[in-house]
């Protein structure tokens, strides 16, 4: 089919709103001020009622659309994709994974070698990150992680005298560190399998997107960990490691390690997640079964008529995720449809601040952020926004699809998920900091300021895009080149003016 026939098609099958094009954001528009609604002022954090609010977005816009048949087409359309399919399959796996890792109590065993190491409450600080850090790179889950971390790391640095601020930013920090690089994190999937080679066939493969991704994440980890050790150092009151939390701590956990290693080695070796997730989840199931960390009806099985195990808890635990994805693609395709991405594309690329490699990362770098902050520092949707956007601004500037991802993912896990009047991570941590006897509970703006890796993390990205550090671009069949290919600086100069030319 040529160019004009294929253009031709897609006109024919756009959807078009009785309210001119900015309907293709009603939907967008009315799950943003949903999420708003819940986290922040009901503060109910409750996936499954964000994915109905997203649902009522699309069922509002399907109104005012001119013909509702189109609309679900291209919202069909939007679920259906390959990239939408890995995501689902990804998920459900990942959640049986948190939950064997949950299960098999790998949080008490770290928690046990800081006891026996006899830490004070100023590095309990550091090490507080640094264990975070541990568990939500293993189990790719930030909020999982900070739910788990609260109610045993808060508690313990406060009765050996950290500070309860430090320790907070400390847990929060941890996870973000955790869920920017770890390669079953769902914001790690989302980064990379939202970027298109242009010179080869496939998506960003997410071992490759995680390795080129420690050149950001690891510096800004080490000044958030230098940060909390002098600010921990300066701000903990008197006492030694105490035993208030032996009942929570257990070396046994410590078994667990093997799994993580095999799941970590082999997802940066063999590059394939699905494969690594597998390995991870038998040699950890082995290694639970063997140490008597997990009994048989712990991994699967049933009691008094319900099922138990954590293959269908963690199942379970995905579903209201892949329900707020599914909402999600369905916008997105809604939006493509609407030839409004197109529209946004032209309108970036044919600007002269844009055309440069250092101006279309500096516009990826904000559509993170942006589409992060406006869904309430929900990262995952917010990345699945900004994906198709910043791949097709990224691949008009040659870049590659590892620093589209990179430059995508680090800006919306810096500032984007710290805005204190729509960070659902903040309002998290504030509410893993209430309701324990004699230690205070804190408020959002309290913890904002000890959130040092977001802050750090936004600072390596920026100088990264303004001195081009790390950047890269993609070269014939894919490989990473330090400089743009000249053949296909004069192919994209020849095509860029072309609405729809980068359509998948």
């Amino acid at each position: 089919m040529s160019h004009q026939n294929r253009t031709e098609a897609h006109a024919s099958e756009r959807v078009e709103f009785r309210v001119g094009a900015l309907g293709a954001f009603i939907a967008p528009l009315i799950f943003a001020i949903g999420t708003f609604v819940y986290f922040v002022g009901f503060v109910v954090l409750d996936l499954t009622a964000i994915a109905a609010v997203g649902f009522l977005g699309l069922f509002v816009a399907s109104w005012l659309a001119k013909s509702q048949q189109k609309f679900w087409n291209a919202a069909i359309d939007g679920i259906a994709s390959r990239t939408s399919a890995t995501l689902f399959l990804l998920m459900l796996l990942v959640g049986v994974l948190a939950q064997m890792f949950k299960a098999t109590g790998v949080s008490s065993g770290f928690v046990w070698l800081a006891q026996e190491a006899h830490i004070g409450g100023g590095i309990f600080v550091m090490i507080t990150f640094l264990i975070t850090c541990a568990i939500a790179l293993a189990t790719g889950s930030s909020l999982g992680t900070m739910l788990a971390m609260f109610p045993i790391l808060y508690t313990a640095g406060t009765e050996i005298g950290a500070s309860p601020a430090l320790l907070a930013g400390a847990i929060l920090s941890g996870a973000i560190f955790g869920d920017n690089i770890a390669p079953i994190s769902d914001t790690t999937v989302i980064s990379a399998t939202t970027q298109r080679y242009r010179r080869r066939a496939g998506l960003a493969d997410v071992g490759g997107v995680v390795r080129s991704r420690l050149r950001y994440a690891l510096p800004a980890a080490a000044i958030a960990a230098i940060a909390f050790l002098v600010a921990g150092l300066v701000t903990s009151g008197s006492g030694a490691a105490a035993a208030a939390v032996e009942a929570d701590a257990s070396p046994t956990g410590l078994w667990m390690l093997l799994a993580i290693a095999a799941l970590i080695l082999v997802a940066f070796i063999a590059r394939d997640l699905f494969l690594a997730v597998g390995v991870g989840l038998v040699v950890g199931t082995i290694v639970a079964l063997v140490t008597g960390l997990a009994t048989p009806g712990q991994v699967l099985g049933a009691a008094d008529g319900a099922p138990t195990g954590f293959i269908t808890d963690g199942i379970t635990s995905m579903l209201p995720l892949i329900s707020l994805l599914v909402a999600v693609f369905a916008m997105i395709g809604v939006v493509e449809s609407s030839g409004m991405f197109d529209r946004i594309v032209e309108a970036i690329i044919s600007s002269p601040r844009f055309q440069s490699a250092r101006g279309a990362e500096a516009a990826i770098g904000i559509s993170g952020a942006l589409c992060t902050v406006v869904l309430a520092g929900l990262n995952g949707p917010g990345l699945m926004f900004a994906g198709p956007l910043s791949d097709k601004i990224g691949a008009a500037a040659g870049l590659h699809p590892y620093r589209r991802s990179n430059v995508m993912d680090c800006a919306a896990m810096g500032l984007g998920v710290i805005v204190p009047i729509a960070s659902t991570f903040l309002l998290v941590a504030s509410l893993g900091t209430q309701g324990y006897e004699g230690i205070p509970g804190l408020s959002v703006f309290a913890i904002l300021g000890a959130a040092f890796y977001p802050f750090a993390l936004t600072a390596v990205t920026v100088f990264s895009i303004v001195t081009g550090w790390g950047r890269r671009y993609e070269g014939p069949n894919g490989v990473e080149l330090t400089e743009p290919d000249p053949e296909w600086q004069a192919e994209m100069t020849a095509t860029m003016p072309v609405v729809g030319l980068y359509r998948p």
